[in-house]
């Protein structure tokens, strides 16, 4: 099976796509708002998914991690707005500092 390494430089790819299996880097945020960073973030997925040839209907789980629990709730209304309401997925939220 070959691999196709997306967004590729010396160190690192952004996604790695092996048959039908892709996987995704941690994406890094842009912005002022957990809001804005969450957009940009999933904007990046939406994007790296695309050059992948596959879509966020397909994503097994996700990892997020936030710095403050207090952005808790903001991020869920990003992700909702993200994630179509039959297609929930697993994910884990960690606090990091």
């Amino acid at each position: 099976m070959s691999v196709q390494r997306i967004e590729q430089n010396p160190r690192m790819s952004e996604a790695s796509k092996a048959g039908n299996l892709v996987i995704l880097a941690g994406q890094v945020a842009d912005g002022e708002t957990v809001t804005s960073q969450a957009q940009s973030i999933f904007a990046s997925i939406d994007a790296l998914l695309e050059k992948a040839g596959t879509n966020k209907a397909n994503i097994l789980f996700a990892n997020i991690y936030l710095t403050d629990i207090n952005d808790f709730d903001e991020l869920n209304k990003v992700w909702e707005g993200w994630v179509a309401a039959d297609q929930g997925k697993p994910r884990l939220v960690l606090l990091c500092r």
